[in-house]
């Protein structure tokens, strides 16, 4: 029985004075212990198993009091007594003196509920077992995952001590990334508070520099040294520049917020310098965007891209429509190769129908501060170079499990490392057929939560269950109000697609308030141009003169 349920039965019986349930027998006893225990149990599930102060226990047992006045004296006591219910003023003003007793044993519930978790809470280690201690790592999908799904355990009654580490204090939901980069939604609203998502949670905001996975230790950057009995890498991955020459130095990446508004910035500064630009060959170079890579994020991208710059182009009367130019470069024979060939063709001629053009086949091989430089010769100036073809899991990860994802076996538990799982981009997932999970927000949520349930099982003694997950539908945004994608097989694509694309991810963004700013942002994206204020700090930067580079 919970603490709250032991809270309910005490005050009970202190205020069950000798003739409050007067004529009702055993059996009326009977239910009376049985609703004040249930509504001393809700009393604890509402307030939390760690509330913050003696004030909300006591709000909360004062708002259950009314209820359980309501739900007692005028249902559940008529009927013991053999009488219809009414509900009438009539009927309540006659019991107005037990809804006095009913307040007082609600508020005095919640005040008792604090005392005795506070008390417990605040006892010496030593009066107490010690609580198996979990770190996660990482603030993505994966790593809030299985922090929210430790904090629903604990509410069942199992104490697990958790502690997530994460070098950003927000979780970002990377679907919406490509957006905030074209300027159609601001960069805080795609993001959530760490804390609040995981308000039971111990949050440590930080960077890890190692894991001693022989002592069982998280070392931070700080210094602060995190025992763990079980780990959870949760760390996502990183841009992937495989050792092609000035890729790393020059290219834009988007997997973080300021990548976002690093990238959006130079485009809106780089109108601002072609608008002034005299020589035609310079112009056109600074009017060049080249994306490498034609999976989701570099095909959102140069359709992003491509929508920022034409929606804005009014703002530069020095810069013809026809100027700028878009080239996606993609190894493959077409882009989008997660989609169905129907699918990926589609989203290919909606792009070229609007002069995005496509380099198929062939691979990036170098890059300089000036151009782009293919393995088949050409030579592309170009003023914005954005990567999108390759990643590879964490510096940390590579220093535990070397060059690669963690190897792990079907319950998430990495190979050769004693108390120690993987999760999300840096864990190799076995399905039961086929291919590793993919690298998604969805199958990293859902791993999130399936690790924490196998924790918890081993801590009790059982076995952990094989992770079993079925992609339930993708989604690429074409930019122009078009997306394609396809949901358990059946595809959809053009505005369709576009409104379950939008639909789908705001329904899965964090936080009600979150949701409401991002559907603002697109109502007014309906109305208004995007906005030309670059915030970074290239802001300051003054544009050169009319033909000084």
């Amino acid at each position: 029985m919970g603490s709250g349920a032991v809270s309910g039965l005490a005050v009970g019986a202190l205020m069950a004075w000798q003739d409050l349930l007067a004529g009702h027998g055993t059996y009326g006893w009977a239910v009376f212990a049985l609703y004040a225990a249930v509504t001393g149990e809700l009393l604890g599930g509402f307030v939390g198993r760690r509330p913050s102060g003696p004030a909300v226990s006591a709000a909360g047992g004062l708002l259950l009091g009314l209820l359980g006045w309501a739900f007692w004296w005028l249902t559940v006591a008529p009927l013991i007594q053999g009488t219809a219910p009414t509900w009438s003023i009539a009927a309540a003003t006659a019991v107005y003196p037990e809804l006095v007793g009913s307040l007082l044993q609600g508020t005095l519930a919640g005040l008792l509920f604090h005392a005795a978790v506070r008390r417990f809470r605040d006892r010496p280690a030593k009066e107490r077992p010690r609580a198996p201690r979990v770190v996660i790592i990482g603030g993505g999908f994966g790593g809030v995952g299985a922090a929210r799904r430790f904090e629903r355990l604990n509410l069942r009654g199992h104490r697990i001590d958790v502690t997530l580490v994460s070098d950003s204090n927000h979780l970002l939901f990377t679907p919406m990334l490509a957006e905030v980069a074209s300027g159609g939604l601001e960069e805080r609203h795609i993001t959530s508070p760490v804390r609040a998502a995981v308000a039971h949670t111990r949050f440590r905001h930080g960077r890890v520099t190692e894991v001693d996975a022989a002592r069982r230790v998280v070392r931070l950057e700080a210094g602060e040294a995190l025992p763990y009995d079980h780990l959870v890498l949760a760390v996502g991955s990183v841009p992937h520049f495989p050792d092609l020459p000035g890729v790393a130095e020059n290219a834009c990446t988007l997997k973080s917020l300021s990548d976002a508004v690093r990238l959006r910035d130079r485009v809106l500064m780089l109108l601002e310098r072609a608008d002034q630009e005299d020589d035609p060959a310079e112009r056109a170079r600074l009017l060049t965007f080249v994306v490498a890579g034609g999976g989701f994020a570099g095909t959102e991208i140069v359709a992003e891209l491509y929508d920022l710059t034409h929606d804005v182009l009014h703002f530069y009367p020095g810069i013809d429509p026809g100027e700028p130019r878009f080239v996606l470069v993609h190894s493959g024979a077409r882009v989008l190769p997660e989609l169905s060939d129907r699918l990926g063709e589609y989203a290919q001629e909606k792009l070229r129908a609007r002069g995005i053009e496509f380099r198929l086949g062939v691979r990036v091989a170098a890059a300089g501060a000036r151009d782009v430089r293919l393995n088949d010769g050409a030579v592309i100036p170009a003023g914005t170079f954005v990567w999108t073809a390759g990643n590879r899991p964490s510096p940390l990860v590579r220093a535990l499990a070397g060059d690669g994802p963690v190897p792990v076996d079907r319950t998430l538990r990495a190979f050769g490392l004693d108390g120690v799982w993987a999760i999300g981009d840096c864990a190799r997932i076995p399905a039961p057929d086929g291919p590793p999970y993919p690298p998604t927000a969805q199958h990293a949520a859902r791993e999130g939560r399936a690790v924490a349930d196998n924790i918890a099982a081993v801590l009790k003694g059982r076995r952990p269950a094989p992770f079993r997950f079925r992609t339930l539908g993708v989604f690429v945004a074409l930019g122009h109000r078009t997306a394609a994608g396809q949901i358990r097989g059946r595809p959809f694509s053009g505005l369709s697609a576009w409104l379950l694309w939008r639909g789908i991810y705001l329904a899965k963004l964090p936080g009600i308030d979150r949701r409401v700013r991002v559907l603002l942002d697109w109502g007014l994206d309906l109305v208004f141009p995007r906005d030309i204020v670059v915030t970074g700090p290239s802001a300051e930067a003054p544009v050169p003169a009319r033909g000084v580079r």
